[in-house]
């Protein structure tokens, strides 16, 4: 039988502990949100689009030298 009290007393104590967070956590105030980064450095769909142009060409140049190799 003491085995089983000591399993009860534990999960009381546990039940108590997780209550004991939640009110705390009720009284706390709320996180403040993060500021939104910025990107100074421009468009980033433009920027992504002429890497993309970028990429394309020197695919072509690669595959147009290999040819006359």
């Amino acid at each position: 039988m003491e085995a089983n009290e000591k399993k009860l007393a534990a999960a009381l104590a546990a039940v108590s502990a997780y209550i004991q967070t939640e009110e705390e956590a009720l009284v706390m105030p709320p996180p403040e949100k993060p500021q939104p980064r910025r990107f100074d450095q421009g468009n980033l769909w433009a920027m992504a689009g002429r890497q993309g142009m970028m990429q394309m060409r020197t695919l072509m140049q690669m595959k147009t030298f290999n040819r006359l190799r």
